[in-house]
């Protein structure tokens, strides 16, 4: 079933999502790699305010291209998500709604998205250079040292995601396996 959300990313809107769903999103979200990662929880760490309020919002795991002339932004195709798994559960802790990138998450994340009704969503990997076609402006917030893997904040129309974990914990990397299976039989 496909659906249409808007940040931010409320609890309701999380609850009513499910491992499967086709989602195209809409509204403002956050760039960030794992090297933004570690800075972020060192500041937590320390005490210290995020360089944008996380509550409610969802990270895109990516490093995009530079921009071409009159694009906010270069392709941006998800990255390998399993690299910021040391640091999202302290991040959802923080208010952290949702995810966005490509491949399995940890036990730990995965418990942690429970905890904090949150969602991790897939991008198409491989399509990058359409998935920058839903950028509609791109701000550099935080990092402008770390090039590509600096945080920003993006406007993005009609993001098409696939729900991969739900809050609730449904997997559909291995519902989709059984699924599968089940129809070969």
């Amino acid at each position: 079933m496909q659906k249409r959300i808007t940040t931010p990313l409320t609890i309701e809107k999380v609850e009513e999502l499910k491992a499967g769903d086709s989602v195209l999103l809409t509204g403002y979200i956050y760039t960030a790699r794992d090297a933004a990662h570690k800075r972020l929880v060192e500041l937590l760490e320390k005490g210290e305010d995020l360089p944008f309020d996380i509550e409610n919002q969802i990270i895109y795991y990516v490093g995009p291209t530079p921009a071409k002339e009159g694009m906010p932004i270069g392709s941006a195709g998800p990255t390998t998500s399993y690299r910021m798994d040391p640091y999202t559960p302290k991040l959802l802790d923080k208010g952290l709604k949702g995810m966005i990138g490509k491949g399995k998450r940890s036990d730990e994340v995965v418990e942690s998205m429970k905890k904090n009704k949150a969602i991790y969503f897939a991008a198409i990997g491989g399509a990058a250079a359409l998935t920058a076609k839903c950028v509609k402006s791109s701000e550099l917030i935080a990092y402008e040292d770390l090039g590509a893997e600096a945080i920003r904040r993006l406007y993005v129309e009609d993001l098409p995601l696939i729900v991969v974990i739900d809050s609730n914990g449904n997997n559909y990397y291995s519902i989709g396996q059984e699924e599968y299976k089940n129809s070969l039989k």
